[in-house]
């Protein structure tokens, strides 16, 4: 290792990854130390680290990075995300095809509709903790649909989403306990959903087409199956729910962006993805060496971890000279959804659910500002909001 980088210390809950001294080490050079391995800070290295094959998706280790194990870990290690070459491409053959385009679209009426429901109870009021009223039941009804569940089944499915959602921060060892329980309640869940399909219950929702991959494929084990749905139901809710919460902070403290948005919905995309370059939910993509590797003339050992750091990435001054939140700006492409062989399955969902919510919210808040202090999870790892409290005008 190369003593002069510099050392960010990510494991800290003080640390933001969008700190200054994230700023001045990018300006270094583009690696720093960490006690998690290098952190990866500008945009043409993570770009070239996602796209080499001699780089593996890193954060299969993630819970012995953080000290936990348990249902969580072993759930963890075992899914899409910690596999790697054919096993992963096995799991990712049962829901990629079942997200397709053409099906997501399909659903874009329903995600609108739950978003305007629950706008319609926010208009009764001028204040709200918005992450409860608003994010809460948007993407719990949200994987509702997409999983098939009745009106009262959501909310739970919802809850323990959020709740595997407390392992993946740097704080995970303290709720260790919440999201080894969760994680035992999703699989017997998942278990229920495949048995509903199996008895003809269910031949339409996101589960009946991954099964109905699964029957026609016969490649994977029940096991890995209901790990797939697992996997999806964590990342149908915890990151859009998180997402939403940190894209209205950022329009809260630039109002300028939220009127911007109100006169044109033609900029909810271009929106989505500056939430995600100016304040993202996970603020890292991991990988790791399967061999050594020289990169600008440093030789990365075989087995060092890497954490490729979104915003710092983003805002690299090489390709966005303009660090500001601009809804309207031209960018580089962000590398929050990852890339390569691992890049984010749920990606077309989480643009399309986000999208009827920004929609939804636009025609609803004229005006919209903090009613007392936000409650943040460290801005390190995955992050979000705890609590979010506003204080808005409803349009006419």
């Amino acid at each position: 290792m190369v003593s002069k980088l510099p050392y960010l210390d990510l494991s800290d809950p003080e640390f933001s990854t969008r700190g200054p001294d994230v700023l001045a080490a990018r300006d270094a050079g583009w690696c720093a130390e960490t006690p998690y391995g290098l952190a990866v800070l500008r945009w043409r290295e993570v770009g070239k680290i996602l796209r080499d094959r001699r780089f593996r998706q890193g954060s299969h280790n993630w819970p012995g990075t953080v000290g936990i194990s348990g249902p969580f870990a072993d759930f963890w290690r075992q899914s899409v995300i910690g596999q790697e070459g054919n096993a992963h491409q096995r799991l990712r053959a049962l829901a990629v095809p079942a997200l397709s385009e053409d099906y997501v679209q399909s659903l874009k009426p329903a995600f609108l509709q739950i978003a305007r429901d629950i706008c319609a109870t926010l208009r009764k009021t001028d204040r709200a903790e918005f992450q409860s009223a608003f994010c809460d039941p948007f993407t719990g009804q949200v994987i509702g649909t997409l999983l098939g569940l009745g009106q009262d089944e959501w909310p739970a499915v919802a809850r323990d989403a959020s709740e595997l959602g407390l392992a993946m921060g740097i704080t995970a060892k303290q709720y260790e306990d919440r999201s080894n329980a969760a994680c035992e309640r999703l699989f017997a869940k998942a278990e229920q959903l495949v048995s509903r399909v199996q008895q003809g219950k269910d031949s339409d929702s996101y589960i009946a087409r991954m099964v109905a991959e699964f029957d026609k494929n016969g490649d994977c084990s029940h096991a890995e199956l209901h790990n797939t749905i697992v996997i999806s139901i964590f990342g149908g809710v915890d990151t859009t729910r998180a997402l939403l919460g940190l894209g209205l902070s950022l329009f809260i403290e630039n109002p300028d962006q939220w009127q911007k948005l109100r006169a044109d919905a033609s900029l909810i995309p271009s929106a989505v993805d500056e939430f995600i370059r100016a304040r993202p939910t996970t603020t890292w993509a991991t990988r790791e060496a399967t061999e050594d590797v020289d990169m600008n003339g440093m030789v990365i050992a075989k087995g060092t971890v890497l954490h490729l750091l979104v915003h710092a990435s983003a805002r690299d001054p090489e390709i966005c000279n303009d660090p500001r939140f601009d809804i309207s700006a031209t960018r580089k492409k962000h590398f929050g959804f990852g890339g390569g062989a691992h890049h984010c399955i749920g990606h077309f969902v989480a643009r399309t659910d986000i999208a009827a919510a920004l929609t939804a919210l636009r025609e609803t808040f004229a005006t919209i500002a903090y009613d007392g202090t936000p409650d943040w999870l460290p801005d390190s790892g995955n992050t979000g909001a705890i609590r979010l409290p506003i204080k808005y005008e409803v349009t006419i």
